[in-house]
């Protein structure tokens, strides 16, 4: 299991930068040191835990790139066409069993080994075969035309994925076609979260006078099976130190990561983040971000811990921010930072000085017709961080760095792609 090391941080004074927050997350988490062998079938998802090899090579042998006919290149003319007999048909698995005879010809279909002798290929299509069944090649062909040669793709012995790499459809592919068979990957980490409150209604009961639905445990729950980790849910914890001491003292000896939304603020009844100090520490507090100031990170006796806001859109911005990357580095990854796509503002606003703001917003084509090809981010109208109709309405965030005071219809900004985050 991972093991975060103490490390006091005074959190008063200025807010912390995002950048800033990011940083230090990633200095104090370490990976997961299990790893295991899976195989291809079973891996997908995963992380590399040692740089994979090429087996064999691909393709193994030079075969041809299209149906045609496969002669030797020095057989024939470069100016004038070159009639060649056809001795014989060579289809993928099933190769010409000889060497090809000088002055002649092999029908080939693609994926078809060059029949040895051969080097170029004339498409179907720009030969014609007589009744004697010989074969016209008109000129202007190149040496090696239309054949795909042995390892072009893949050298035997060669690294095809470093150490790191987490595993997607494409990279199987990759190692597949080198000859692996099994690849040894880190350990998906192991995370358990709370909601906290006496005001939170887990079970779907009618909520009492003061009592509201969980909506942060259930997002959270579905946020990370969407990328692929199976988190226990500790359930709803109530607003009384000792339990909340007891569950996340339980939740350390099992857990990789610990997640909690709510009662990480300063209020009266906000007991989380004083228990893990008492248990581990705090490393930082307090982010000059909106949705999403009181975000807390430490640990809980060596096991990483994220006290995530009560609000839901800031859980949902939050968690793409920071769990996410703090996942990946758990998992033995490198984080890969979200795409900031280019866009032009359909708004105007103003933002606070020195703080990043994330709008939830949608894209549309630029229809103004200016022939710009730009796509358009408008806000969506309600932006309260309670507001979980601004998530299912929008395609992302629309990023107000930290220097922009003033936004303008048509100002250049960054958006995150909901999407795109989560594949």
């Amino acid at each position: 299991m991972s093991q975060i090391s103490d490390d006091c941080f005074a959190f008063g004074g200025p807010l912390m930068t995002a950048a800033e927050a990011t940083r230090r997350i990633a200095e104090r988490v370490p990976t997961i040191t299990e790893s295991r062998d899976l195989p291809l079938h079973r891996a997908a998802g995963h992380v590399l835990a040692a740089d994979a090899v090429a087996v064999s090579a691909s393709p193994p042998a030079d075969n041809a790139a299209v149906d045609g006919y496969a002669f030797r290149f020095a057989d024939t003319s470069t100016d004038a066409d070159s009639v060649l007999p056809v001795t014989g048909r060579a289809a993928a698995g099933h190769p010409y069993p000889d060497v090809l005879a000088p002055g002649s010809a092999v029908r080939v279909f693609t994926g078809a080994v060059v029949p040895e002798g051969a080097e170029s290929v004339v498409l179907q299509e720009d030969g014609t075969v007589d009744a004697a069944g010989k074969v016209t090649r008109p000129p202007g062909l190149k040496p090696g035309a239309n054949r795909r040669r042995a390892g072009e793709d893949i050298a035997a012995g060669a690294t095809l994925l470093v150490r790191g790499r987490r595993l997607g459809p494409a990279e199987i592919a990759l190692l597949a076609a080198g000859g692996l068979t099994a690849v040894a990957v880190h350990g998906r980490p192991r995370v358990t979260i709370f909601s906290t409150g006496d005001e939170i209604l887990r079970s779907g009961g009618k909520p009492r006078t003061g009592q509201v639905h969980d909506a942060n445990g259930p997002m959270l729950l579905a946020l990370l099976q969407r990328i692929g980790i199976a988190a226990e849910d500790g359930g709803v914890l109530p607003d009384d130190p000792a339990t909340v001491r007891q569950a996340l003292t339980d939740a350390a000896g099992r857990s990789d990561l610990i997640l909690t939304s709510g009662g990480a603020s300063t209020g009266d009844e906000d007991h989380v983040r004083g228990v893990v100090s008492d248990l581990g520490a705090v490393h930082l507090w307090r982010l000059a971000v909106k949705p999403g100031r009181p975000l807390a990170f430490g640990h809980v006796a060596g096991r990483a811990f994220v006290g995530l806001p009560g609000n839901p859109v800031a859980v949902m911005a939050c968690f793409l921010m920071f769990v996410r990357p703090l996942l990946d580095r758990l998992e033995g990854a490198e984080p890969q930072p979200l795409r900031r796509w280019p866009v032009r503002a359909g708004f105007a606003m103003k933002s606070k000085p020195d703080r990043r703001e994330w709008l939830r917003g949608t894209l549309a084509a630029d229809e103004s017709g200016a022939a710009t090809g730009d796509w358009v981010a408008s806000r969506c109208p309600r932006q309260g961080s309670g507001i979980i109709h601004s998530l299912t309405d929008s395609d992302g965030l629309i990023e107000i760095a930290e220097d922009v005071t003033q936004v303008a219809p048509g100002d250049r900004l960054g958006f995150i792609s909901f999407r795109e985050a989560l594949s």
